[in-house]
């Protein structure tokens, strides 16, 4: 959260120009404040812990050091920082990588500005935000290594009520947490509990870390 301050951005890319159009297009919101550019990923760490922006725009290609590595390495040092991957390829074999290392979002470049602005805005506030052509992707590729549908689910997930197990379930089918109060009849606030409780437990970032673990675990498997 941001506490109605405005929203402190660092733009992490290798090309000066896409880092001038993004810095002109956030420039145009009151609410939204480039603090610095990085043109690898190595200066965008020591940018991150030395500007300690509220989001990074990172890119996922970048010499010294890519945007994965990147992302792990401000997690790792536990920064107030979240990070926002954004790729010009949608079926980068890295998405899932920099879920793992702990990204908060995941944007093609060609998102409609409004979209890109929406999706900083919301990864600042603490949730997760993944492009939907992504998600498909990401499903799409856990559908080929998933577990049989009658294996056991793993341990790590017997920390959870059954409750918080069928939520997961609908956060992992991509539900807000309004349409599952509604899927659920209950209010909105008992989900948002519900959610936080199971982040906890699993030890899990943000609902993306969320999905990416109950497709992994086999909890929930895509359509065919």
């Amino acid at each position: 959260m941001t506490d109605g301050r405005p929203v402190r951005i660092l733009l992490a890319d290798d090309q000066p120009l896409l880092r001038t159009g993004f810095r002109m297009v956030l420039g145009a919101e009151a609410d939204l404040h480039v603090v610095g550019e990085a043109g690898d990923g190595a200066e965008a760490v020591d940018l991150a812990r030395r500007l300690q922006p509220d989001v990074v725009l990172m890119d996922i290609r970048m010499p010294r050091l890519d945007g994965v590595a990147a992302t792990k390495a401000i997690v790792d040092a536990r920064l107030p920082v979240r990070v926002l991957i954004l790729t010009t390829f949608d079926l980068d074999e890295y998405v899932v990588g920099a879920l793992r290392a702990g990204a908060s979002g995941f944007l093609a470049k060609d998102v409609p500005a409004e979209d890109l602005v929406t999706a900083i805005r919301t990864v600042a506030a603490g949730e997760a935000v993944v492009a939907p052509r992504i998600l498909k992707r990401l499903l799409d590729r856990f559908a080929v290594v998933l577990p049989d549908l009658a294996a056991t689910p793993p341990r790590t997930l017997d920390s959870l009520t059954e409750r918080e197990r069928e939520v997961l379930v609908q956060v992992a089918k991509g539900l807000s947490n309004a349409e599952i109060a509604r899927a659920l009849s209950v209010s909105e606030t008992t989900i948002k509990t519900h959610v936080g409780h199971v982040l906890t437990k699993l030890g899990l970032r943000d609902r993306v870390q969320a999905v990416v673990l109950a497709y992994e675990s086999g909890l929930v498997r895509p359509r065919p």
